[in-house]
């Protein structure tokens, strides 16, 4: 149940999708945009998933209470609302788009409006249908000749341009970027506002502070400037009385000039004393003021917390109605186990934006199958009520890992949490350092998690045996995306691994392969992986994982770059993960999205693979999960294009320029690239029963199976996962407790250790992982932690006596 149990995703993969809306209508979900092509009139190439956003319309009152999920927005060029360029549409006319490599440029009508532009496939469309929105708060325009002109927002959209002269062309790129000026201002105030009005609870805290402390000075003052008038009077008296003596003229002189200036020191003091006692008074006015607006924002966020916590409770309460209502045999279609596979059914290899449908309703692909893990066997109750109890279950388990890989895990069990009472602290805070109890976990760690990378490593294989680069780098593209379909379903977060926890997976006689993972840094959270397959490639990768939680959705942003080295060739490839988003957090069904985009480069010869994930939109008409991309020479010649999505399949065309009609250089044609079309990779389908086993793949269920001669350090001997795993959650989280207190220690230790030794002189070596070490890299020049080797060499001879005791 959403409302009641948080389940973040830490996946392969990572960029947050929202751009700020106008008018407070909600976030718009941007589309992504096709390629680009260099044809005449009539030619041309792809605009993907499109979606609207509004200029206007009005948002949430005051005090109201915004519903988790992306809010679908009013058309673009609408009345109402305030924009960065105004009321009124700023420009609107006909220009050539982009659209796909079948259908090349399309005329289209553009609306210039309130800072967007947006698009329609006629004039009169403008009344019903907008086919796509640009933010030009956030786009970039580029002039690429006389009658093309791009416009881009960072990756997620892009659109490519042609008008109908030159003259028009500079029409429309003046236009643009005026509104994009203004849209920049606009922004820029709104978030300065925001910003004013939004103040975090360390903030207040430390008003507050400063508050007793400012008051706690200024009364110090306030009796120092008492001391100085006492005492600034007896000095003045002393004074006189040494000038009624009878002393030499010398000392009368003496005296005269000292009481000169006592009494510029009077002066001087009562000044002083003045402006203090003005400077108390004023700041005891402003400091009451303060209190009661701290006291008043207190009250405001409290009456907003019990606002939401009441919603999410209403609103489980109502789904928990529902699915008693409605509740459905477990072999009728349209279940959990063949929704996936029947939502994905329709969709088309190659979507094209002049079908007749006009609108789709959120697909049903995006939802969490109803039973979602949180149905249990008899079996899995209670050991009470079990024949046969979790630890005897396990035992029979590990006997039959040694025969064979296992297929299944112990069912998920059904434990309701209070969400909001850990996650209304969360809001804007980095996840990674906020404990969690296990009821938010799946029983991987994220060094497993990390491995599953390896799922589809038949595409690496493949790609070794290529003489073509190009074609090899379509296999690797291919790679890169497969790393991200074991998470379409996967919305619970894996563990944090401890530092210097490991992870090996040794396939070395089944698939080729062997991997090492180990937990280079605890905070931030950094992972380092590397893993050698005999049919030639070597993959490594550092990882750091930051996660933000902004209230309706939760962000995962993966930092650190991925290498991939063929030994035959030398040609050794590079690229970065896209943002992960988990959305409906707090209510709502929990639905993943990647988006983003990935640049894969050759180093060797100069290649390049740009893949674009596009995000998903209410008003798309494009498949959802589309993943889009282009294979490139060095001179930036196109080869191959990619089609697919992130969770089915990928495919590619091979690209040859043909001689169009008006005597240009056009794309091929349909029957051309139907003919030229190869699957490079396709999704396993899950095993049975995946919905009650956290939706983990073949190869996940294997994973955490117990294999004999592993490191002490081996998250399959992390006792809380293990604990987790056998549906015994509540020792889980006591066990889990145990460790991240003896893991606290250890850094105090560390700690202790380098300030003594500061304060000594002596040389203090900081924490160094124990199989990677941290060199800079020969290709990226960025610091990293690479296998040092010794690993395979210390298994072979049980020898861990350098392996530190984390569990």
């Amino acid at each position: 149940m959403a409302a009641t149990e948080l389940r973040g995703v830490v996946g392969p993969g990572p960029a947050a999708i929202a751009a700020p809306g106008g008018g407070g209508a909600g976030p718009p979900v941007v589309g992504g945009g096709g390629g680009r092509g260099d044809a005449g009139p009539g030619s041309g190439v792809a605009s993907g998933t499109v979606a609207t956003a509004a200029a206007g319309g009005p948002g949430p009152g005051a005090g109201g209470v915004a519903t988790a999920g992306p809010t679908p927005a009013p058309p673009a060029g609408g009345s109402g609302g305030s924009g960065a360029g105004g009321s009124g549409s700023a420009r609107e006319g006909w220009l050539f788009k982009w659209t796909n490599y079948i259908k090349g440029y399309q005329r289209r009508w553009f609306v210039l409006s309130n800072g967007l532009l947006s698009y329609y496939r006629s004039k009169a469309e403008m009344r019903h249908t907008c086919r796509g929105t640009i933010n030009l708060a956030t786009a970039n325009i580029t002039v690429e000749d006389s009658c093309n002109f791009i416009i881009s927002n960072g990756g997620a959209q892009t659109y490519h341009l042609k008008a109908s002269s030159e003259v028009e062309r500079q029409r429309w790129v003046t236009a643009l970027e005026l509104a994009k000026a203004k849209a920049v201002k606009m922004l820029a105030e709104s978030d300065e506002s925001g910003d004013e009005e939004s103040v975090s609870q360390t903030d207040k805290t430390e008003l507050q502070n400063t508050l007793r402390t400012l008051s706690s000075k200024v009364e110090d003052l306030s009796t120092c400037n008492d001391l100085i008038a006492k005492h600034g009077t007896a000095l003045q008296r002393s004074l006189s009385e040494l000038e009624s003596l009878k002393l030499p003229a010398e000392s009368n002189e003496k005296i005269k000039q000292v009481n000169e200036r006592a009494t510029l020191f009077r002066i001087t003091s009562n000044a002083m004393i003045n402006a203090c006692r003005d400077f108390l008074m004023l700041a005891q006015t402003h400091s009451k003021k303060w209190q009661k607006s701290l006291q008043y924002e207190r009250d405001q966020r409290i009456r907003l917390e019990e606002t939401l916590e009441q919603l999410a409770k209403q609103h489980n309460h109502l789904e928990r109605a529902f699915r008693g209502a409605t509740v459905l045999p477990a072999n009728t279609p349209g279940s959990a186990g063949s929704g996936k596979d029947q939502c994905c059914s329709g969709k088309g290899d190659m979507s094209d934006e002049d079908d007749e449908n006009e609108f789709f309703d959120a697909p049903e692909i995006i939802t969490m199958p109803e039973n979602l893990g949180h149905k249990r066997t008899g079996s899995n109750i209670s050991g009470a009520s079990s024949d046969i109890s979790l630890d005897e279950q396990y035992k029979h388990q590990l006997e039959e890992t040694k025969k064979e890989k296992r297929t299944r895990i112990p069912y998920k069990p059904n434990y309701s949490l209070n969400l909001w009472s850990i996650m209304k602290n969360c809001i804007g805070k980095e996840l990674s350092k906020i404990p969690m109890p296990v009821n938010f976990n799946e029983p991987l760690s994220m060094l497993q998690r990390l491995t599953e990378d390896l799922e589809y490593h038949e595409l690496l294989d493949r790609a070794a045996k290529c003489e073509n680069s190009l074609e090899q780098l379509c296999y690797v593209a291919a790679f890169t995306v497969s790393s991200y379909s074991t998470t379409v379903f996967r919305t619970s977060k894996p563990f944090n691994p401890l530092l210097g926890e490991t992870f090996e997976l040794d396939r070395l006689e089944e698939n080729g392969y062997r991997s090492l993972c180990e937990q280079v840094s605890h905070h931030p959270p950094a992972a380092a992986h590397h893993a050698e397959s005999k049919n030639g490639w070597t993959l490594r990768q550092e990882i750091k994982i930051t996660s933000k939680f902004r209230g309706k959705y939760l962000s995962i942003m993966p930092l650190g770059t991925i290498h991939c080295i063929f030994h035959a060739t030398g040609h050794h490839y590079t690229w970065k993960k896209v943002t992960t988003t988990v959305h409906n957090i707090i209510v709502g069904k929990l639905w993943i999205d990647q988006s983003g985009e990935i640049d894969i480069i050759n180093h060797k010869t100069g290649d390049k693979c740009n893949l674009k994930f596009v995000p998903y939109s209410y008003f798309s008409r494009d498949v959802a999960r589309k993943v889009t991309g282009e294979v490139t020479d060095p001179s930036g010649k196109v080869h191959f294009a990619l089609v697919g999505t992130w969770d089915e399949k990928m495919d590619c065309f091979k690209i040859q320029p043909a001689v169009g009609d008006n005597g240009g250089d056009a794309r091929q044609r349909v029957h051309e690239a139907e003919e030229s079309r190869v699957m490079l990779w396709k999704r396993n389908p899950l095993p049975k029963n995946a919905e009650n086993m956290y939706y983990f793949s073949e190869l996940a269920l294997t994973l955490n199976a117990w294999e004999g001669g592993t490191a002490p350090t081996d998250s399959r001997l992390r006792p809380d996962q293990r604990l987790m795993e056998n549906g015994r959650w509540d020792e889980a989280n006591a066990e889990k407790q145990r460790l991240e207190e003896k893991q606290r220690l250890s850094r105090k230790k560390r700690e202790a250790e380098a300030m003594k030794a500061t304060e000594d002189g002596t040389p203090y070596d900081p924490y160094k992982a124990l199989w990677f070490e941290r060199k800079k890299d020969p290709v990226t020049k960025e610091l990293t932690h690479i296998y040092r080797g010794e690993y395979w060499e210390c298994k072979e001879k049980q020898d861990w006596n350098s392996c530190p005791d984390i569990f």
